[in-house]
């Protein structure tokens, strides 16, 4: 079997879950989000983009509902026993096959968390759901349970973040090797890709973004490629991956020259970097870590060139991202624990000289403080 931990640290955050079921007075919990299947069980696939339910019980009991070709990838990749198929075709009503699966397991009349707030549960399929479920069980949001699990990371998985933050490292390596005048954009994503994979680790959940020139001011992945002008700018957001945990790494690279804008931008983001590092404490809301980038924008007069948001949480994520809960925004009154995993992004753009400043790393938050997992320095590269 492929599991990537212990059948002894499944067992315990099994029982965490089950515990919270208890607290909240929930007879069962129908999850939908496979970051919650591969949490609790290892299964790992990307079968989710099909109706596929694993159920955990009040008593303990696991099944898991899915199609055929992910039967021998639970057997293979989690410790689920109970593997229950549905079959396609144009009749084919997985949710009241649910629900019939369920009543034999005695869950008639039951209250049973859901989780909605999922990729794997699309706005049709829950409809189904809820029909499926008008008068059989009392359905209630338990989107955030495991989730809310997941954000304390365990010592095994720490280690996995680790080994994809030396990957992260390896594909920024790759890159300032690749950029130069008239580099091509797919060599470089070649490059920083391929070192992910030359060393053992996996995609990442979602497109590295890539974008130079104008599109170096963007914070997505899109389509298209150019080759780097003599004078330009290439802004890179990407991951190292390791059993689907993400260490992320952000860079504004100039080529050529690096304007004076770059150089002041640069300052600016790497001191509001420190200041959220100093506001990133156990036990203090993460809305201060906002809070510490928003004000040094706003003492050196670039409060308009900001985002809304600075970070955000990074674990085990699937596909179509990498961002987990929580996310360091005003207000946020989510509390840093030792265990979290965050991903800082001081991201400052201007589009009236289209010009943009991005470092960005992940950050460990430990009992007294927290610790750069990145090996690689946050100085001003110019190529």
């Amino acid at each position: 079997m492929a599991l990537h931990f212990s059948r002894e640290e499944f067992s315990r955050r099994q029982a965490a879950t089950l515990a919270e079921l208890q607290r909240r007075g929930l007879d069962g919990l129908l999850m939908f989000r496979q970051e919650s299947m591969f949490y609790l069980t290892g299964y790992d696939t990307f079968g989710y983009v099909f109706f596929q339910c694993l159920y955990l019980g009040a008593d303990g009991r696991l099944m898991l509902l899915t199609r055929s070709p992910d039967r021998l990838q639970a057997k293979h990749t989690s410790v689920i026993e109970d593997i229950q198929i549905w079959i396609d075709g144009p009749d084919a009503k997985p949710a009241i096959e649910l629900r019939e699966i369920l009543r034999s397991f005695g869950a008639t009349g039951r209250k049973l968390g859901v989780e909605y707030d999922a990729y794997g549960l699309t706005a049709a399929n829950g409809k189904r759901l809820e029909a499926a479920m008008d008068g059989f069980a009392t359905l209630s949001d338990a989107s955030e349970l495991v989730t809310k699990l997941r954000v304390r990371k365990s010592p095994a998985e720490i280690a996995y973040v680790r080994r994809a933050a030396a990957l992260a490292d390896d594909a920024l390596d790759a890159a300032h090797a690749t950029i130069r005048p008239q580099a091509f954009e797919g060599d470089i994503l070649a490059a920083m890709q391929g070192a992910v994979f030359k060393g053992g680790g996996d995609y990442p959940g979602n497109e590295f973004i890539i974008g130079s020139g104008r599109d170096g001011l963007l914070c997505r992945y899109f389509s298209g490629r150019r080759h780097l002008d003599a004078e330009d700018q290439i802004t890179l957001e990407f991951a190292g991956v390791d059993r689907h945990y993400h260490s992320c790494l952000m860079r504004t690279i100039p080529v050529g020259r690096a304007r004076p804008l770059h150089r002041e931008m640069h300052k600016v983001a790497i001191e509001a970097l420190h200041a959220c590092l100093d506001a990133l404490k156990p036990g203090e809301p993460i809305g201060k870590v906002f809070d510490a980038y928003a004000a040094t924008s706003a003492r050196h007069g670039m409060a308009d060139y900001r985002l809304n948001a600075c970070g955000y949480s990074l674990g085990t994520t699937f596909s179509p991202n990498w961002m987990d809960w929580p996310m360091f925004y005003a207000g946020n009154p989510v509390p840093a624990e030792p265990g979290m995993v965050f991903f800082l992004h001081m991201i400052l753009i201007d589009g009236g000289s289209t010009t943009a400043m991005c470092p960005g790393t992940t950050v460990l938050v430990g009992e007294r403080g927290n610790e750069l997992l990145s090996r690689r320095p946050l100085d001003l590269v110019v190529k």
